[in-house]
């Protein structure tokens, strides 16, 4: 498979995604209407949607129905969304751009930020009891609970809770990955697994590969963040650079240095694809989305 047809396999995902987002979100003109308004605007029109992605490129492993995925997908992509919106707050990282534009609490106010958080997480977990996503109700259940651990304690919240309390700490390498398997991670398997499980077919020990490969890719996101953090300008990243620094914040570059971090990532990256390996050409959209990911940009 080539690039371009990655690239356009990847906008099809992505205008998916898109769209149903649109659907999916309330109209402005509803009440609340600012409320509503503050929640299109948090979640549209921005974000590479890498979690939907992982999702459909894992769905295609069990066969699973593309608008099965598409809600799974959808589900994560709003719970990243309003934790991008809390991490945001002042009274956590106090950012003032994301995805290239205004944070929401800058646009709307803080108030209303926090209410778009909880709002966009309840919306996540409304699809599971509006759309069917497995054929036994058994199995969708286990979605809702694989989807819920990876947003709460034991999972981004828990690592966006380690996160604050290391400020102005030096963490070892194995220290970051235990915050990262959580803060980040947990999302980024959960909408792997999650893709793999509308469909049928797979083992356990099958689903236990995908988990493996979006453990390895979880992190690397996380690496690569920290080496972008470091080293490209707020207008590549769309969010404000150096802030890590700047806050004291442990990264991979301040454990490792840049050179090592950078080498982190493609061992991570190498690992992902060992996970997958059995599955052959099956694979193939999981493995380019590991090469996007840790490739993108150095």
């Amino acid at each position: 498979m080539t690039l371009s047809d990655f690239q356009a396999w990847a906008a099809a995902g992505q205008e998916r995604i898109e769209t149903f987002l649109q659907q999916e979100l309330p109209q402005p003109g509803i009440a609340p209407q600012r409320l509503h308004a503050a929640m299109r605007y948090a979640v549209l029109g921005g974000g590479k949607r890498v979690r939907p992605l992982l999702a459909y490129a894992a769905g295609e492993l069990s066969q699973a129905d593309p608008e099965r995925v598409t809600v799974a997908g959808a589900a994560v992509e709003l719970i990243h969304a309003y934790s991008l919106v809390h991490d945001d707050l002042p009274c956590m990282d106090d950012d003032v751009l994301r995805r290239g534009k205004p944070t929401c609490h800058v646009e709307f106010d803080e108030a209303t930020a926090l209410l778009v958080g909880d709002a966009l997480q309840s919306l996540a977990f409304q699809l599971f009891g509006d759309y069917r996503l497995a054929d036994d109700a058994a199995a969708q259940l286990e979605m809702v609970k694989l989807l819920a651990q990876a947003s709460g304690s034991r999972g981004m919240a828990g690592g966006q809770a380690i996160d604050l309390e290391a400020v102005g700490k030096t963490l070892t390498v194995p220290e970051l990955e235990f915050m990262h398997i959580h803060k980040t991670g947990a999302l980024i398997r959960a909408a792997a697994v999650l893709g793999a499980r509308c469909g049928n077919g797979l083992s356990e020990a099958e689903f236990a590969r995908v988990d493996a490969f979006a453990k390895a890719v979880g992190l690397a996101f996380q690496v690569v963040d920290d080496v972008l953090d470091a080293e490209a300008p707020a207008a590549t990243l769309g969010k404000t650079a150096g802030k890590d620094a700047e806050q004291g914040k442990p990264t991979y570059v301040s454990a490792m240095g840049i050179t090592q971090a950078k080498a982190l990532a493609g061992e991570l990256r190498q690992e992902a694809l060992q996970a997958i390996a059995p599955f052959g050409e099956r694979a193939a959209r999981l493995a380019q989305l590991a090469d996007f990911i840790v490739l993108r940009k150095f």
